[in-house]
């Protein structure tokens, strides 16, 4: 694959690099990948689908949230306890180094390392509930949002709930002893976490659980059992170090490890247990961790208010602590400004008062009594302060709106993006967090914007204010030696005045990290620090495990590794890699994710023209990154500043065609109902040569075809594939129809799934209206025109906007300017028409667009058809399925209240995601929707539903092809469970 900008003629031009090569760009010995003799003994150990080695695995592994950058030799995917343990064992007898990497969230460099990085996230997911919920054993792997997920139909929650939890993991987040909003110093993971499974530096493997773990310990590991027993007798010995250890804990505090586990716990296991919490990679591997869970309080009630002062903000705080309050979230006015990023957020945010701050108010409780007591003491504290009311401000009050709700901690939960979003373009964000005892915090947070304002940084600061723990954001020019300078001034002069004037914690819940190892000293002092480098030598004497990360001797480690951040394209160029895009991305266990495109982009850009590495990139990009992602734009929704990686890799498709491809688009387009009929007649000799021989000689005779062919442009057959829909619709009659209904060319040509017996869905969805009494009209003509997807998704510009003007200008005639709506029974359709063309219309189509009322089919039968029909033949069960068009749509919540009216019990995987089948991407590379769907197919798979059901052809084609069950559109169930007998 080559990139070029769009505009130059030559699909052949070389790749994009840089004039100047960044300072950190990667050496060209890089571009054979893993040196040999490592590969070798590596596969050797584990098998070469372990072993990811190539440039391209490299680099983006390289970067994680962090500023820093660290290129590893080898990226090692284990999946056993026994792979890892022999991991270590390798990496003891050859003198190298081991870094653990779960979901790279980490704010502070701890997912990185420059010798053998070991993933953790891809093999190492699962969650099993006990006790009713009350305890969940979760692998390190899982992402926090699924595990509370699975605890909340118990009644349960985690009790960490740092902001990334739609993104980080569980081996993350006790690592680095994470909190978040809520935690505190008593929900925290070093509070609920009730055992752990440990796999030690050497090779020991010790469940601080099981009965006999102080005797297993002792066994395996005497010198180590000794030593933990020897520091805690001299830590108990020494009252002033034991006083200084309880005041550091009484606030939050991640900086260095627990020393409090040697006064928490009794027996050298529990000892390990306290000390492995927090210990950011660098004593073990957490192979397993049960939790003590908390009751989740569902009720809520919330409220943001503006204050015209940061003092002002900060003396509300305690009020509201002391009435009870839940959560009490600060925002100064520059966090509030560059949330404009976030869709929905006022523009007039933007121009707030400088001094002005904001709280983000929570109240919950498990019955309404209890939150209706809150809501009073809430007001009466509410009625005692000087809020102001800027424009584009919410009104100063609580309300038990969950989407309002919903909105705020939306933009509270992302604001290190939105601020990294806004910042220049080339610079590097920092993130750090500290604590100060809670009556202090107004003062500190002026003290920390005066400090920023001093060393000419942009000011930006938010936090859980309750708990005095504040984080700030700086940018600075990686690559610039003398803004490196500035951003060290300015770290010596923050953590003197954290730890001198306010005697707080350099660190409050994203662990030490490289950033602040250098410091450990200058808040613990001598004796405390000198303990903590016994305890790193005890767990690890060959020093394996994760150097520099939370201990480092070296006064500047902390200003080495840091990453340049070259402009790249300007829909990804906000991106600060912080991985909330990864879970949501259909392509995250087989290539890449919407960060390690951008990721590997940036290194192009780092290279001098022609280097070898920005070759191998370039060479490994087209499969990797553009041919395997969906296009289905999940990552923007998962994004905080809605960066769009789809949208960037539909540019990439458009850079490789030619001017003739271009035209050969085009003329498809303006002659689609030719390809249409085409389609259809070639699906129905496939269909008859199946009935004959079965699907493997169709599937033989297509995978030579794609050997020899495009396999952009030549499709698999699939046994999912279902026969040709029938050529004829419903005879309908326009006079009496209350909408427009539009067949989409997905369901004008494929038919229903190969095991229904039914209707066709036209044929239902005209049947539904009018048993309902709302008759539909199809459209004559709808043959060759579409939602103009087809073209957009593959990059065909010039097609796209001639199907994207065909649609609108055929809808504005069917629907009588407007006056009805238009009906889509494909969700992906329903978007494309109304939200995806309007980019690409002629002017006055624009016009037009903007009187049509476009809806999904689902959304159209839960308003307009549900309410009059009855259900005398409810399934007993049904599964979902809601596609990646639905949430851009938000329509997933009409899918589920059509089909909760169909169905006693209605199931939504909790693994549901983006099927990866993106049109007609599932039969260019089958391996995509394989790879998207395991989890959820897995769910399904794991029990009998009456009916699997979503909302269109190709994700049911998908999702068939995944779980072996015959998905169908809902309005079909719709049709068959309101049938009179």
């Amino acid at each position: 694959m080559t990139l070029r900008d769009p505009s130059e003629p030559s699909p052949d031009a070389a790749p994009n690099t840089a004039k100047n090569p960044a300072p950190d760009a990667a050496p060209d010995a890089l571009a054979t990948g893993t040196p040999q003799a490592l590969r070798r003994d590596l596969v050797a150990l584990l098998g070469p689908d372990k072993v990811l080695h190539t440039a391209s695995d490299l680099v983006r592994y390289a970067s994680d949230a962090s500023p820093y950058r660290l290129l590893p030799q080898v990226v090692l995917t284990p999946t056993t306890v026994e792979d890892v343990s022999a991991i270590l064992a390798y990496a003891r007898a050859h003198g190298r180094r081991v870094v653990f990497r779960a979901a790279g969230t980490s704010l502070n460099g701890q997912a990185q390392g420059d010798d053998i990085l070991v993933d953790v996230r891809r093999h190492w997911a699962g969650v099993e509930v006990l006790d009713g919920g009350r305890r969940a054993r979760v692998r390190p792997g899982t992402v926090v949002a699924r595990a509370n997920a699975a605890l909340a139909a118990h009644g349960h929650v985690l009790g960490p709930d740092p902001a990334s939890s739609a993104a980080c993991t569980i081996g993350g987040v006790v690592a680095n002893n994470s909190s978040g909003m809520n935690a505190g110093t008593r929900r925290n993971s070093y509070r609920t976490v009730r055992s752990l499974t440990v796999v030690l530096p050497s090779g020991t493997v010790v469940d601080t659980g099981a009965p006999d773990a102080d005797e297993h310990l002792a066994r395996t590991e005497p010198a180590l059992t000794e030593g933990l027993l020897a520091i805690k007798r001299e830590i108990e010995a020494d009252e002033e170090l034991v006083r200084r250890i309880r005041a550091k804990y009484a606030i939050k505090n991640t900086n260095g490890y627990r020393l409090d586990a040697f006064l928490d716990a009794d027996t050298p296991a529990g000892i390990l247990r306290g000390l492995m919490v927090g210990s950011e990679g660098t004593l073990g591997f957490l192979a397993e961790i049960v939790f003590d869970t908390l009751p989740f309080q569902r009720l809520h009630s919330t409220a943001l208010l503006f204050f015209p002062s940061l003092a002002a903000a900060g003396a509300a705080v305690p009020r509201f602590a002391d009435a009870g309050a839940f959560a009490v979230e600060l925002m100064d006015a520059a966090t509030l400004a560059s949330s404009v990023n976030v869709r929905g957020v006022p523009p007039e945010w933007a121009r707030l008062p400088p001094e002005s701050a904001a709280l983000l108010v929570e109240f919950r409780a498990g019955d309404q009594e209890t939150l209706a007591r809150s809501e009073r003491l809430a007001t009466e504290v509410l009625r005692g302060l000087e809020t102001i009311s800027p424009p584009g401000a919410p009104p100063a009050e609580f309300s038990r709106d969950a989407a309002r709700a919903a909105f705020y901690w939306k933009v509270r939960k992302g604001f290190v993006a939105s601020v990294g979003g806004s910042r220049p373009s080339g610079t590097t964000l920092l993130t750090e967090d500290f604590c100060v005892p809670p009556h202090r915090l107004a003062e500190a947070c002026e003290a920390v914007l005066e400090l920023q304002r001093r060393h000419g940084f942009t000011v930006a600061v938010a936090g859980h204010a309750a708990d005095g723990n504040l984080h700030f954001m700086i940018t600075f020019d990686a690559a610039d030696p003398a803004d490196v300078r500035r951003y060290a001034d300015f770290m010596d002069a923050l953590c003197r005045m954290v730890v001198e004037r306010f005697d707080g914690s350099l660190k409050a819940e994203h662990g030490t990290g490289r950033n602040m190892a250098p410091f450990l000293e200058l808040e613990w002092g001598p004796r405390a620090t000198a303990l903590m480098w016994r305890i790193k030598e005890l767990f690890d004497p060959h020093g394996v495990l994760a150097p520099g990360v939370l201990l480092d001797r070296d006064p500047d480690a902390h200003l080495k590794g840091l990453k340049t951040i070259p402009t790249v394209e300007a829909v990804a160029d906000p991106c600060i890699e912080c991985g909330f895009c990864e879970p949501v991305c259909p392509s995250r266990d087989l290539t890449t994710t919407p960060r390690q495109r951008i990721v590997l982009r940036r290194e192009m850009m780092r290279q001098p023209d022609g280097s070898p590495l920005a070759r191998a990139l370039s060479d490994a990009y087209g499969y990797q990154a553009v041919d395997t992602c969906a296009g289905d734009s999940t990552c923007e929704l998962a994004c905080p500043v809605g960066i769009d990686t789809g949208a960037m890799m539909k540019d990439f498709r458009h850079a490789r065609h030619s001017p003739a491809e271009e035209r050969a688009a085009e003329r498809v387009a303006r002659r689609f109902a030719l390809a249409e009929s085409g389609a259809h007649a070639a699906l129905a000799a496939a269909d008859l040569v199946r009935r004959v021989t079965g699907d493997a000689p169709l599937a033989a005779v297509t995978g030579l075809a794609r050997r020899v062919l495009p396999t952009e442009l030549t499709p698999q057959w699939l046994p999912a594939l279902p026969g040709p829909a029938g050529r004829r619709v419903p005879a309908t009659d326009r006079e009496r129809a209350t909408a427009v209904y539009y067949p989409s060319c997905v369901n004008r040509i494929f038919g229903d799934p190969n095991d229904w017996s039914g209707p066709s869905l036209p044929e239902a969805v005209v049947s539904l209206a009018e048993r309902a009494g709302r008759p539909v009209w199809i459209p004559d003509d709808a043959a060759g025109t579409c939602c103009a997807t087809i073209w957009h998704s593959k990059g065909y510009r010039a097609g796209n906007a001639v199907m994207a003007d065909r649609i609108v200008e055929a809808a504005w005639r069917w629907t009588d300017g407007g006056r009805l709506p238009l009906v889509v029974d494909a969700s992906s359709c329903a978007l494309g028409i109304a939200r995806e063309v309007v980019p690409h219309l002629a002017p006055e189509n624009v016009e037009r667009h903007r009187a049509l009322t476009v809806w999904d089919s689902v959304v159209w039968a839960e308003r307009e058809l549900l309410p009059r029909l009855t259900v005398p033949r409810p399934a007993a069960t049904a599964v979902l399925h809601p596609t990646c068009s639905m949430r851009h749509l938000d329509d997933v919540e009409q899918l589920r209240g059509v089909a909760q009216a169909l169905a006693e019990e209605v199931v939504v995987p909790l693994d549901a995601g983006c099927c990866g089948f993106a049109g007609d991407r599932g039969m260019l590379h089958e391996e995509l929707t394989a790879s998207a769907t395991a989890a959820e197919a897995a769910e399904v798979r794991g029990r009998d539903f009456d009916a699997h059901l979503s909302a269109n052809r190709t994700c049911e084609i998908g999702m068939e092809q995944a779980t072996g069950r015959g998905y169908r559109h809902i309005l079909l169930e719709l049709e068959r469970a309101t049938r009179p007998e």
